[in-house]
């Protein structure tokens, strides 16, 4: 689903459509898989069920899993939404994921980094922090 695209990200294309709740979702199992492969160190009892860092266009956000969202949905609050070109949903798109490393840097930003090796613990959406800590 997602493929090695720089050193902070991997690409991948999802199906984006909007959600009426306040967190960005998709389906668990496939959550919990990204985020084996993803952000789990291989040391120790690790949490499966800790949000994804993804972009979609610009915005960073916080991705959670939800059993009734359909596999290869991005499922994003509407009002997170308004500010891309995303004008037919569902949309096929292009979404970042960020590697656990720049999900830390990210979330260090705002103080969402747990710095436990259990994984991220942080909100909703963030900014994408200061200039050139882009992709």
């Amino acid at each position: 689903m997602f493929e090695v695209f720089s050193r902070s990200y991997y690409l991948g294309r999802l199906y984006v459509t909007p959600t009426d709740g306040d967190h960005a979702l998709m389906h668990s199992d496939q959550h919990e898989r990204i985020n084996e492969e993803v952000y789990a160190t291989g040391a120790g009892l690790e949490r499966l069920d800790a949000p994804l860092v993804m972009k979609l266009e610009s915005q960073h956000f916080a991705v959670h899993g939800d059993e009734s969202v359909p596999t290869n949905t991005l499922a994003v609050p509407e009002g997170m939404l308004e500010g891309t070109d995303i004008r037919n949903p569902p949309s096929l798109r292009e979404v970042l994921l960020a590697r656990r490393e720049r999900a830390e840097q990210l979330l260090s930003f705002v103080g969402g980094w747990s710095g436990s090796d259990d994984g991220p613990d942080f909100g909703t959406g963030f900014d994408d922090g200061p200039p050139n800590a882009g992709t």
